[in-house]
């Protein structure tokens, strides 16, 4: 791979291999980055809906508290399990 990337040009003369190297690691870590990112906005977009209706069931109810916080707490799983995977992969 790194023979491929040797080719690419930057400034008008061929890239070393380390510096291709280099450029395949930021884009790996810049993936890595809007991954988690797009991980966070989705459960706090999910969070927001489940939070509304969670606070609706408890001043109706006491006894969904646990039921409520739990369904709350889910989608920040979805965060969690990103950044073990982004800690695995790289």
């Amino acid at each position: 791979m790194i023979e491929a990337l040797d080719i690419v040009l930057q400034n008008g003369e061929a890239m070393s291999p380390e510096a291709a190297e280099n450029l395949s690691v930021g884009y790996a870590e810049a993936a890595a980055a809007i991954a988690v990112g797009l991980a966070a906005l989705a459960a706090g977009y999910a969070e927001r809906g489940i939070g509304a209706a969670a606070v609706g069931a408890i001043a109706e109810d006491d006894d969904m508290f646990v039921p409520g916080l739990i369904m709350t707490v889910l989608p920040e799983t979805l965060v969690i399990l990103a950044l073990v995977v982004v800690f695995i992969v790289g």
